[in-house]
């Protein structure tokens, strides 16, 4: 068995991920890692036993030697894929990279063509792909199930405390710093429905605003920092102090510190300076906090996403074909099949183990599932229909920029030309 070598460009919580799937599959070596953060880049080098002259603070000085792996994991923040990725297919790397592949339609094109034009192999995470959830629904609609496939209705429930966390206070809250909301979250989405379809989208049109983690609606004589003696503390559910204080859920501290092991002294600094410890009607967050995308596909089939954030969280869907239909929710790790000529309805239960669909669940196995199709495209050659390469990835990112201009124009977008004026 050949092993893959593996450089890491950033060291945060999923490319750490992606190579500690790595080490306990034993087909890859992780040989070189690029992070600023110390304490995230000697976690990498301690755990894999990276060799210090292959350890950088930036991916500049790391592509700057002459290509040293065959894989380069890109998992930068979202707006900074870019320049690493470029860098790295002109250097002949192949690259497992990180959704979204970039935060406008250009440089999601220009990496398409790129690795087009060089022959280099690139996996986008689309991790939902690789679940056996999600897999065993493909089989079923593949297998002619229920007949044709006519429509869609699918719903990416993000959770309220996770939509404050991430979307209002952290990372990906401000479109100029980061991206849009639909392609933050959802670009996993729009591609789950494109490939379940099987038919490239036609037409996109979109509907969604900020309406409530607005400044104008926070409650009378909130402070701009919970700490700061809110009134409404006892009865908010998005007190800083109850998400990321000591007694907290460990992933969004872990988070919004950005160290592996903090300190209660650590999470009161961050509280007290940061915009995590701000109140969440009061930060710089522009993104939605809801949004409905309509589509229409070549082969006549429609589809209708609704993502919000405002729920427990969850991704559930309805697929209805010519012949029956398939129901049910990614985080339950169960749907239903319902058989138009036997009206008979049965649960299936693709895999009592990979259940949850959350970061901290491995994403219901797609974590682990995208790093073996990755050994597999690449050290043997394996090409299926689940595979998110550049290509038809970039195809379903634009379905996504063209819905997003529908949504700010109030239009329906031809997605045919649209996605003419990007792609080669």
């Amino acid at each position: 068995m050949k092993k893959l070598k593996v450089v890491l460009i950033g060291a945060g919580n999923r490319g750490r991920t992606y190579t500690n799937y790595m080490k306990k599959s034993g087909k890859f070596e992780i040989v070189g890692v690029a992070e600023p953060i110390e304490d995230r880049r000697e976690l990498v080098r301690e755990l894999h036993n990276i060799p210090e002259e292959n350890c950088y603070d930036t991916w500049e000085t790391l592509l700057a030697r002459p290509k040293f792996a065959d894989v380069a994991i890109i998992s930068t923040s979202d707006a900074l894929h870019y320049a690493p990725a470029m860098k790295a297919i002109e250097l002949g790397y192949d690259l497992l990279l990180e959704k979204p592949a970039a935060p406008t339609p250009e440089e999601c094109a220009d990496m398409a063509n790129a690795a087009k034009a060089k022959g280099v192999k690139v996996l986008v995470c689309h991790v939902l792909r690789y679940t056996v959830f999600w897999g065993k629904m493909k089989k079923m609609i593949e297998e002619g199930c229920i007949g044709d496939v006519m429509s869609v209705h699918h719903v990416e429930c993000v959770g309220n405390i996770h939509q404050s966390h991430s979307y209002v206070r952290g990372n990906w809250g401000n479109t100029a710093e980061s991206s849009n909301m639909l392609l933050a979250k959802s670009c996993h989405d729009i591609d789950l429905i494109q490939w379940l379809i099987g038919s490239k989208c036609t037409h996109a049109q979109s509907f969604g605003s900020l309406s409530y983690f607005r400044r104008e609606n926070a409650p009378e004589g909130a402070p701009e920092y919970c700490h700061e003696g809110c009134p409404h503390e006892a009865d908010c559910y998005y007190a800083a102090q109850k998400i990321y204080g000591i007694n907290a859920r460990g992933w969004y501290r872990g988070h919004a510190i950005q160290k592996p092991n903090p300190t209660e002294e650590m999470l009161n600094e961050m509280m007290r300076t940061t915009q995590y410890g701000k109140c969440v009607f009061k930060c710089n967050n522009d993104v939605v906090d809801h949004q409905v995308v309509n589509m229409e596909f070549e082969n006549g089939a429609v589809a209708s996403f609704n993502m919000s954030g405002f729920n427990k969280g969850g991704r559930q869907i309805r697929i209805m074909g010519t012949d029956g239909e398939l129901y049910g929710s990614h985080g339950d790790g169960v749907f239903y099949y319902y058989n138009f000529k036997t009206k008979e309805t049965k649960e299936i239960k693709p895999s009592e183990e990979a259940v949850g669909e959350s970061i901290a669940s491995g994403h219901g196995g797609g974590d682990g599932g995208i790093v073996e199709a990755l050994y597999k495209y690449i050290a043997e050659g394996i090409v299926d229909s689940t595979l998110s390469e550049i290509g038809i990835s970039v195809q379903n990112h634009l379905i996504v920029f063209a819905a997003e201009e529908a949504r700010l124009n109030k239009t329906v977008v031809d997605v045919r030309e649209y996605t003419a004026k990007y792609l080669k």
